[in-house]
């Protein structure tokens, strides 16, 4: 029974891979934004599917449909950064974006997390690796989360870091706080070891070999005791964003301290790793610096309002 309702899944995303590919544009419009959506919708149930055990032709279906729906997440970013930035301050209308709530709740997740996992004083300088057009996660965990800290944006393209400034042109204090950098993080060496944490964005490195490259270079330039947080995919999930492997990341020479797969509508699976810290003679650990404090009582009430809908959005779930 199992195996009949994968086969079925498999099919159905791969007529809906073969409808996106044939569309002329990515660009949002109706008929792109319905075949998104009912991608979305069949990916979104927990599943007992391993897509990294696909066949052959499922394997090349799959890294195809990643490729396009990150272009078409890129496209519907740099759609919507254009749109803000025709208002006076772009930042008091990010509601206008379908699935701002989305990083939201993400965020929140990836904070809460991190303060559970690696506790310590605040961070001061936060790097995120593949923010793109419209920086939402770091904007939100800016804001929300980390309003002391400094966070230096990385993004291979130069457009997309011109389009990120525009949304925080009229903010004192993000404007402030936010740096947009172009560069492949493969160049970026002395400057990561500056960095408190790290997030890599989900879409950097999209193939398993890329992804791994990309995080032994981290493992190689980040201070020892910082802490890397990875965007990932679990089950179904795995067709829309790529699959970290966790031993992926011990082997680029972190230690993980926590894997997160979440089960409502936040999509991406969260992996907390930190660089170790050497020891000295005498058998005590230095750190380059601590790294999240302990969350506010209302994040922590937030977060366990976000586990309660996951837990009731489970339940109303069809057996």
């Amino acid at each position: 029974m199992v195996m009949e309702e994968e086969e079925a899944l498999v099919q159905k995303i791969a007529g809906l891979a073969a409808a996106i590919g044939k569309l002329p544009s990515l660009s949002p419009s109706p008929e792109v934004n319905a075949l998104f959506t009912e991608l979305v919708t069949a990916c979104i149930p927990p599943s007992t599917i391993d897509v990294e055990h696909l066949g052959p032709e499922a394997q090349d279906m799959r890294a195809r449909l990643i490729r396009l729906c990150a272009d078409a997440e890129g496209l519907l970013e740099a759609h919507y950064s254009d749109l803000l930035a025709a208002f006076d301050n772009p930042l008091d209308h990010l509601k206008l974006f379908p699935y701002f709530n989305n990083y939201i709740m993400l965020s929140q997740l990836e904070y809460g997390l991190l303060a559970r996992h690696v506790p310590g004083p605040a961070p001061a300088r936060v790097a995120f690796v593949g923010s793109g057009p419209l920086p939402l996660s770091s904007l939100v965990l800016a804001a929300r989360h980390l309003p002391a800290a400094s966070f230096d944006n990385y993004d291979i393209c130069g457009e997309a870091n011109d389009r990120a400034r525009r949304l925080v042109r009229a903010d004192e204090d993000l404007g402030a706080r936010m740096a947009f950098r172009t560069s492949d993080v493969a160049d970026v060496t002395q400057e990561m070891s500056t960095y408190d944490v790290v997030f890599l964005a989900a879409l950097v490195g999209m193939a398993a070999e890329e992804k791994a490259r990309v995080v032994e270079h981290l493992g190689r330039h980040m201070a020892p005791g910082a802490a890397l947080v990875v965007r990932s995919a679990h089950g179904a999930r795995g067709f829309l964003y790529p699959v970290v492997d966790p031993e992926e990341i011990r082997r680029g020479g972190f230690d993980v301290l926590a894997v997160h797969h979440p089960e409502g509508e936040v999509i991406n699976s969260v992996i907390i790793a930190r660089k170790p810290v050497p020891m000295d003679g005498q058998g005590h650990a230095h750190a380059h610096c601590a790294v999240v404090s302990r969350p506010c009582l209302r994040c922590e009430m937030e977060a366990r309002a976000h586990q309660k809908m996951e837990e009731m959005a489970m339940e109303e779930l069809p057996s």
